[in-house]
């Protein structure tokens, strides 16, 4: 929720300054207040304020001229009625802060008990006391309207301080209590994000993500925030992929869609009793659709020429298979060349163990 000062080094004479100042408070609460008094700040010094009923210490969020396209962006418009900074907080100022939030976390624990006997239907999220022990804030989320007119008599006589019971989203408890997301960073809602859009199980849809709520769920219940962030460019990239409400017929069989790649612009197809899936180009597909439609069947996924237009080069016997006869042919070459040189070799091996013969006389006639 933090606003950079782009604006800081320039000097501006103190006639000319924009006498607004941004007070943030706790939970990321955000208020205006006339700086009537001419008092200098420096971002982050704690300031007291004035409020409705009594007084309340915030920190110094923004000043200038940025203050300004802050109060436009929101619509808030100036008039006599905006509260005013009375002056730039003390030690007992600050004493007096702390010991009421102080209070704050056992007012919670006891606030939930007390709902818990009177069995009211709502979840106390935060209670915030301001800085002079007069008031209190409650905040609250619920599904329905709750009659809490019993609840507030019993604060009021417990506390001692004036009540106000304030409703809040599921969103603004997130955004105010913070966290971590799945992503391992704090939540959009606690840093910097401020308003809450509609997210529908749409645009889970588009980016082609599972529906599962335990995934695409929040830490306030809701839809996450993020889905939207990058929903624009998936329905950019979703104009050229065509919409296949018919399983594609080939000669292997029924190919079903079961995934889109959406920016390699490819297309996943799984036939009947095959767990396999096929990619297919989105050039391809819109082939086979066109193809379809005219009552032809292609062969395959790849081959798209049906068989009976193919030349009869193809189709002659043993051009098909020509490699493998080939390596055939090789394997059995060199396996008749290796059986000769055994034989050749065994029979040298006899030759040598022979004993000699001995020569017979032969006769002379």
């Amino acid at each position: 929720m933090n606003v950079y000062d782009w604006l800081s080094h320039m000097d501006v004479p103190v006639s000319q300054r924009f006498d607004v100042v941004e007070v943030k408070f706790k939970g990321g609460r955000k208020e205006y207040f006339r700086n009537i008094n001419q008092l200098e700040f420096i971002t982050g010094d704690y300031v007291v304020c004035e409020m409705a009923s009594g007084q309340h210490i915030g920190t110094v969020s923004l000043q200038g001229e940025l203050v300004r396209l802050q109060m436009k962006r929101k619509s808030v418009v100036i008039n006599d009625d905006m509260h005013v900074l009375y002056r730039i907080a003390t030690e007992k100022d600050l004493d007096k802060h702390t010991q009421a939030m102080a209070r704050e976390m056992p007012t919670l624990y006891r606030t939930r008990e007390i709902i818990r006997e009177m069995k009211l239907n709502m979840k106390l999220s935060d209670v915030e006391f301001q800085s002079d022990n007069t008031k209190t804030t409650f905040y609250y989320s619920s599904e329905e309207r709750v009659d809490f007119r019993e609840l507030i008599k019993s604060l009021a006589s417990e506390f001692k301080v004036r009540i106000e019971m304030r409703q809040i989203s599921l969103r603004q408890e997130a955004s105010r209590l913070g966290g971590l997301g799945s992503c391992g960073r704090e939540l959009c809602c606690s840093t910097w994000l401020t308003d809450f859009k509609n997210i529908s199980t749409a645009a889970a849809r588009y980016q082609n993500l599972s529906l599962n709520p335990a995934k695409l769920s929040g830490q306030c219940g809701r839809l996450k925030c993020c889905l939207n962030y990058e929903l624009e460019t998936y329905i950019d990239a979703l104009r050229d992929i065509p919409t296949v409400d018919v399983p594609l017929k080939t000669k292997k069989g029924v190919a079903v869609l079961q995934k889109t790649d959406i920016f390699k612009k490819i297309m996943w197809f799984g036939f009947d009793k095959d767990t396999n899936w096929y990619p297919v180009a989105i050039s391809k597909v819109l082939e086979i659709m066109e193809l379809n439609k005219k009552d032809i069947i292609p062969e395959s996924l790849e081959i798209l020429t049906p068989q009976a237009e193919r030349t009869s080069v193809d189709r002659a016997p043993g051009k098909i298979n020509s490699d493998l006869e080939n390596l055939d042919k090789k394997y059995s070459e060199e396996q008749k060349k290796k059986k000769k040189k055994k034989s050749r070799s065994g029979k040298n091996k006899n030759n040598a163990n022979k004993p000699p013969q001995a020569s017979t006389p032969q006769k002379s006639d």
